[in-house]
Order: C-alpha cells, then structure tokens, then sequence
C-alpha cells in the first residue's frame, strides 16, 4: 500500500492515540466508572476510528481507483471526490 508509506506517520499517530482511548476504555471498566464516562470514551473511540477508516479509504481511492499519476479524466475525478465526501460524511 504505496499511499499509506507516503502518510505512515500521520496514521501511526492516530494508531497511538487510538490506543490511548482504547487503554482508557479498559481502566473506566476497570475501576467501574459511570457508565456515562465508559460510553463517551467508547464513542471518541469510535470516532477516532472512523477518521482512520476515512483516511486510508480516501488514499485507496486516490491511489487504486483514480491513476495516480494524474491522468484520470475530470469526470473520474469529480467521481472520486463525491465518492471521498460520502465516505468522509458517513464516517463522521
């Protein structure tokens, strides 16, 4: 996955953190939290996540299904970037 050794730092980050939120998870279950807390922390997890999702997907399609190097007509473009706005919109 050439796209994702372009931006492995970025995602790495994100890895990490989501690690962090997931590790936070565990220790409100853990010490037996209000379960108001346990359900915000799950639910930034899952948002992390989906900016994840979002991001690898948006560069599968920029890299596998437009040419990458630039010669993808402009209707296939346009396509790709409604395409991109709908994934980014349903992962939000």
């Amino acid at each position: 996955m050439a796209h994702t050794t372009q931006g492995q730092k970025k995602l790495l980050n994100r890895v990490r953190r989501i690690r962090g939120q997931v590790d936070a998870i565990e220790k409100a279950l853990a010490n037996d939290d209000d379960c108001s807390v346990v359900l915000q922390t799950v639910t930034a997890c899952r948002g992390a996540m989906n900016g994840l999702m979002a991001e690898i997907l948006e560069g599968h399609i920029r890299h596998h299904v437009l040419d990458p190097d630039g010669s993808s007509t402009t209707e296939q473009t346009a396509a790709a970037e409604d395409v991109i706005k709908l994934v980014r919109t349903y992962l939000k």
